[in-house]
């Protein structure tokens, strides 16, 4: 059984044009959960904080996961690709050999809360074609607990055989956003070298002898299993994500991840020569 190995708090910190955000992973305190590079965390209602939203840039050899829980955000590309991140929407974008676009919040006043994750994609992979798997709310599946909680399943399959849209045979993800009713627990299995991790969004959760509260970040040890445990009077609302690691070197320079200081070294000249 899976136990917490780590709790992470985050680091206050902005990207794009000012967007305030708490930065989990890719940090001096936890630099990557190989295959995972980094998570961000925004969640605000003050439009000054994310109203500069995300300009044109360049992403070359991974994948970037957007999934909202309040707000719209509007996403475009150099390749002409654009449409609108709604809540409960997901975003599964393979940057691959190179892609330049940009995400720009569709709203000037409200709550714009959601996550940005970055997933590796391994050597033979890094130079691919730039492609999207983009998944309206409605086409994710909820799956109901009989004790009134529930899993929306965006990647992987629960127990009960309920299957997430995306689909990624290279890390074989799991990202289930759960809510569980007091006192309501979760079980499910996992590969035993998968690299794991909960972040809670609201309430608190016991995972064995130790809690993780609203806002924090637990990473887990190895195991073939997970179990979970609202112990909040109210619903508790957590993420639970994992994937197989890669296990290949990772040099990262900003909005470029390769494996080598050379291939990073291109994929700037690439860039810069429009090549993108």
């Amino acid at each position: 059984m899976r136990q917490i190995k780590t709790i992470i708090h985050g680091q206050a910190t902005s990207d794009g044009a000012g967007v305030q955000l708490r930065r989990y992973i890719g940090t001096s305190e936890i630099r990557n959960l190989d295959p995972f590079l980094m998570l961000d965390v925004f969640s605000t209602d003050q439009p000054q904080d994310y109203i500069g939203g995300f300009p044109p840039h360049p992403h070359r050899g991974f994948e970037t996961v957007t999934y909202l829980i309040d707000g719209k955000m509007r996403h475009q590309d150099n390749a002409g690709n654009q449409g609108v991140i709604v809540p409960g929407g997901v975003q599964w974008m393979t940057a691959g050999r190179g892609i330049i676009h940009s995400e720009m919040p569709e709203q000037t006043n409200g709550l714009l809360k959601g996550f940005q994750l970055w997933i590796n994609l391994p050597a033979s992979h890094k130079m691919t074609p730039p492609k999207y798997q983009d998944f309206a709310p409605e086409a994710v599946p909820i799956e109901h607990s009989k004790t009134g909680g529930q899993i929306r399943v965006i990647a992987g399959k629960t127990q009960a055989g309920t299957e997430g849209p995306v689909k990624n045979t290279l890390v074989y993800p799991t990202f289930f956003d759960i809510q569980l009713t007091s006192k309501e627990s979760f079980q499910h299995s996992l590969a035993a070298d998968d690299q794991t991790f909960v972040f809670v969004l609201e309430g608190q959760i016991s995972i064995g002898e130790r809690t993780l509260k609203s806002g924090e970040l637990a990473i887990l040890t190895q195991g073939d299993k997970v179990s979970l445990q609202n112990t909040f009077e109210q619903i508790s609302r957590l993420i639970l994500v994992s994937g197989q690691p890669i296990r290949e070197p990772i040099v990262q320079r900003g909005p470029f991840v390769m494996n080598t200081q050379a291939e990073i070294e291109q994929a700037f000249t690439d860039y810069q020569e429009d090549k993108f």
